[in-house]
């Protein structure tokens, strides 16, 4: 591959209090509360993970982003994917930041929206049953509202684009009620607010998705070990991994990271799709014996993983190929590229070296 692909790192917002998550959980609850309370499960497991020189940040710090903004763009990575939620009838949560960073115009680094578009459920947190936030679909007004509501971010010129159109990705797509009259929608608004158009993602767990069918224009592919206990990899029979699935003694549920590359980079998928390379994945800080961990995730092993998804990413609409890391910041995930106590920067320097990026 000539052209290095865009690298877009999925970013986590919840690193500051809300109202909502001080009722739910406790006063200043924020996503370093469950990191920290962390412990290991079991002989080997290397918990707590914890942060090195960023720290124990609070997102409303614009420091703290521009901080950020610059280890990403000196180590090649393209621009930021928000997770953006949105509830319905103009309910948001976690908005905080990126509206900062949307109206400071600091960083001065690349970003797009993802719609996170799902029920905030306690179901992995130990409130079995109770829905903290419902994802609704009132319908074509609530769209309109929901694009105007994008629309500076979207004409913003930090905004990743495709041939000019501003990329928006839909996190659960087979949730929604239509996404076909959905994407028309927005495209015929953002024709109507002068824009292009609109690139639609969306994410997805199958790598022949036909995404095109559903209104979008590609599609992330989803790692398949995320279904967590329910997991049975779209191409893994049954009974190579029944033992690995959470059992009686409360453990949870442990994979090679390794074994597991080829099912969440497959080579055979799509025309278009766009694959998604996890530097390391530990949830149990979030859902203790309900998590899952990769095991043996290391520099070494995400510099295997980039070289594979290198190697069989496909140009998008412009030309130029996208690449997603599956996360800059999601350290309750035990998933990030940010640098922690045990590796530094090691992850963002294999990044850097393996797409050969030289900074400015």
């Amino acid at each position: 591959m000539t052209t290095p692909p865009r690298v877009v790192a999925l970013y986590l917002p919840q690193f500051h209090p809300i109202p909502e998550n001080d009722a739910w959980w406790e006063p200043s609850f924020t996503e370093w509360t469950n990191v920290t309370k962390a412990k290991p499960l079991y002989r080997g497991h290397e918990q707590p993970n914890l942060p090195s020189e960023l720290g124990f940040y609070d997102l409303r710090v614009a420091e703290v982003r521009e901080k950020q903004a610059q280890l990403a763009r000196d180590y090649g990575v393209s621009a930021f994917c928000y997770y953006h939620y949105w509830f319905g009838n103009g309910k948001r949560l976690l908005e905080r930041p990126f509206n900062e960073v949307l109206a400071s115009g600091k960083p001065d680094f690349p970003f797009m929206l993802c719609w996170a578009n799902q029920t905030w459920s306690g179901v992995w947190h130990g409130l079995s049953g109770r829905v903290l936030a419902e994802q609704t679909y009132p319908g074509k007004e609530d769209e309109a509202k929901h694009f105007a509501t994008l629309l500076p971010a979207f004409k913003d010129p930090r905004y990743l684009r495709v041939d000019g159109k501003p990329v928006f990705m839909v996190y659960a797509p087979m949730e929604m009620p239509d996404t076909k009259a959905f994407t028309a929608h927005w495209r015929a608004l953002a024709l109507e607010a002068g824009l292009p158009g609109m690139h639609f993602l969306a994410e997805h767990p199958n790598p022949h998705w036909d995404a095109q069918a559903h209104g979008f224009d590609a599609f992330v592919l989803k790692p398949s070990f995320m279904r967590r206990r329910s997991w049975v990899p779209w191409s893994q029979p049954w009974k190579k991994i029944s033992g690995k699935i959470l059992d009686l003694r409360g453990m949870p549920s442990r994979f090679d990271y390794a074994k597991s590359m080829s099912y969440f980079l497959p080579q055979d998928t799509a025309p278009n799709a766009i694959l998604c390379v996890l530097p390391n994945w530990d949830n149990t800080p979030r859902s203790g014996a309900r998590g899952v961990v990769l095991e043996n995730a290391t520099p070494e092993t995400f510099a295997t993983a980039l070289d594979r998804a290198l190697a069989n990413s496909k140009p998008q609409a412009d030309g130029q190929s996208m690449l997603f890391i599956k996360s800059w910041n999601e350290w309750g995930e035990g998933n990030h590229l940010e640098p922690n106590r045990k590796y530094g920067r090691r992850y963002l320097e294999v990044l850097r070296d393996r797409l050969g990026f030289k900074p400015d």
